[in-house]
C-alpha cells in the first residue's frame, strides 16, 4: 500500500509522511525500508544534532536507481535550523548573516539529498521561545526568496506557537503552506493551531502523535475505541489524524509497523470515535 495524496495549493502531496529524526546511522536502510513499505514523503532536516540528511538522500538515490520510485512520486521535505538547534556540525558559515546561511544549508541539502529541487522547506523553529524577532524574519524573507526561485515548491514553520504563527502570516509576503508541531492530546492535539490552519488552508503536520500521548493511549477510553474498530493502536491514532485534517508523521524503525501504519487507508472512524478522541485527555 502507499500514501494517498491531499492537495495543498493545487498540487498533490502524500497525505502521510515518514519522519527521519533520530535514525543516526540507520537513516539510510530505514528511509528504504519506509519507501519499500509504501511512504511516498520523507521528513528530515540539515541539523546532524538529531537528522542524518545524507543517509537520507543515499537512501532516495538508491531507491529511484532501482526503480522503485521516480524522483516526482516522492515529497522531500527538509529544514532550516538556526545556530541554536545545530551542534558543531554546521551546515553553514555562522559568522555568515542570516540570509547566507540559509542559502548555504539549502545548497547543502541539494548535495545530500541528491536532488535539484526540495518540495518544502522548512524552518525548524523561530530563535526564541516568544515572539519573531528580525532573524526569523530574515530568515524567512530568505526562504521567500528560494520559493519565489522555484527552488522548493513550498515553504512552512515548525515548532511554533499560535502567537508566532499568527505573527509570521501577517508579516510573510508568502505565508507557510506547513505547520509542523509537537502534537499533544492534553491540549486537544494542537487545537488552536490547527483551526488557525484550517481557516488559512495551512497543513497542520503532526509529529509524535503516538510518543508526546503515552498516558493517554493507555487509558481505557482509547482501549474501547481500539477494541471497537478492530485496528491497532498507531493505526487508530494516524486515522483520527487523517480524519481532522492533519498530515501525520511516523518514524517507527519497525518494518513491520510502517506497513500496518499505512493500513490506516482501509477503514475510517465513527464520528462518535473522532469526538472522543478530540478528548481523550479529559477522559
Amino acid at each position: 500500500m502507499t500514501t494517498r495524496r491531499l492537495t495543498v495549493a493545487g498540487a498533490q502531496v502524500p497525505s502521510f509522511l515518514y519522519g527521519t529524526a533520530w535514525k543516526e546511522l540507520e537513516t539510510e536502510r530505514l528511509t528504504r525500508l519506509a519507501i519499500e513499505a509504501g511512504f511516498r514523503g520523507i521528513d528530515t532536516a540539515n541539523q546532524r544534532r538529531h537528522y542524518h540528511e545524507a543517509g537520507v538522500g543515499a537512501a532516495i538515490r538508491a531507491a529511484i536507481a532501482d526503480g522503485l520510485v521516480t524522483r516526482d512520486e516522492l515529497f522531500v521535505q527538509t529544514k532550516f535550523t538556526s545556530v541554536g538547534g545545530q551542534d558543531q556540525r554546521l551546515p553553514y558559515d555562522p559568522r555568515a548573516d542570516v540570509a547566507t546561511q540559509v542559502r548555504q544549508s539549502f545548497a547543502s541539502s541539494l548535495e545530500h539529498l541528491g536532488v535539484e529541487r526540495i518540495d518544502s522547506y522548512v524552518l525548524h523553529g523561530p530563535s526564541s521561545g516568544i515572539g519573531l524577532n528580525a532573524s526569523d524574519l530574515a530568515v524567512w524573507a530568505a526562504m521567500e526568496a528560494l520559493h519565489a526561485a522555484g527552488q522548493t515548491r513550498f515553504i512552512g514553520v515548525s515548532n511554533v506557537d499560535l502567537d508566532q504563527l499568527a505573527l509570521l502570516c501577517e508579516r510573510a509576503k508568502t505565508p507557510p503552506a506547513f505547520v509542523q508541531n509537537r502534537c499533544f492530546a492534553r491540549n486537544g492535539w494542537d487545537a488552536e493551531i490547527r483551526a488557525f490552519c484550517r481557516e488559512r488552508h495551512i497543513v497542520y503536520q503532526g509529529f509524535s502523535l503516538l510518543t508526546a500521548n503515552i498516558a493517554h493511549l493507555r487509558t481505557p477510553a482509547f482501549a474501547r475505541i481500539v477494541s471497537r474498530v478492530g485496528r491497532t493502536p498507531a493505526q487508530v491514532v494516524f486515522r483520527f489524524a487523517l480524519q481532522v485534517g492533519m498530515q501525520p508523521l511516523t518514524g517507527t524503525t519497525d518494518p513491520a509497523h510502517m506497513r500496518e501504519d499505512l493500513g490506516m487507508y482501509d477503514f475510517e472512524l465513527s464520528a462518535e470515535d473522532v469526538r472522543l478522541l478530540e478528548g481523550i485527555a479529559g477522559a
